[in-house]
């Protein structure tokens, strides 16, 4: 069985977006294996090895990036109240405030503030609604959120 990837329509255009660009590289890099063969003696071409490498780098994500996308979810954040895939909240530890979008994993990306709903904070926060507590557990300790706000 083939694994479901759960993702938002925003996280759908971004990877469409991505697979795009890669495609276009594709002749840039062929160009580039071309004119390292030029050079001659493929044992010992370093341009070759790098533009080699360039290329399964690029095929693998494309690979993913499709793979992902055949198998792709579309999450429709439905319940306002309740935090979900899809929903944005605000939460508030002490004076700090921060926010998160809860996606999917392959969405996630901490620093742009996407949390996977795996995450230790994303099972913290599943289900809860504005004025809940939510405790997650770190290797430093707990720390208790308060939610703020879901969107």
């Amino acid at each position: 069985m083939k694994k479901m990837y759960q993702i938002t329509a925003d996280g759908r255009k971004e990877l469409e977006a991505e697979l795009e660009k890669l495609k276009a590289r594709r002749g840039e890099i062929a160009e580039k294996i071309a004119e390292a063969r030029d050079y001659g003696d493929l044992s010992e071409n370093a341009e070759y090895d790098a533009a080699r490498e360039d290329q399964g780098l690029v095929e693998s994500r494309i690979a993913e990036i499709e793979d992902i996308l055949m198998n792709a979810e579309l999450i429709k954040a439905t319940r306002k109240s309740t935090i979900g895939i899809g929903s944005k909240v605000e939460l508030k530890n002490g004076a700090k405030k921060v926010n998160y979008h809860v996606v999917g994993p392959v969405e996630a990306n901490p620093v742009e503030g996407k949390i996977s709903n795996e995450s230790p904070i994303g099972m913290a926060l599943m289900g809860k609604k504005v004025g809940d507590k939510a405790v997650v557990t770190t290797p430093k300790g707990d720390i208790n959120y308060s939610i703020v706000a879901v969107n």
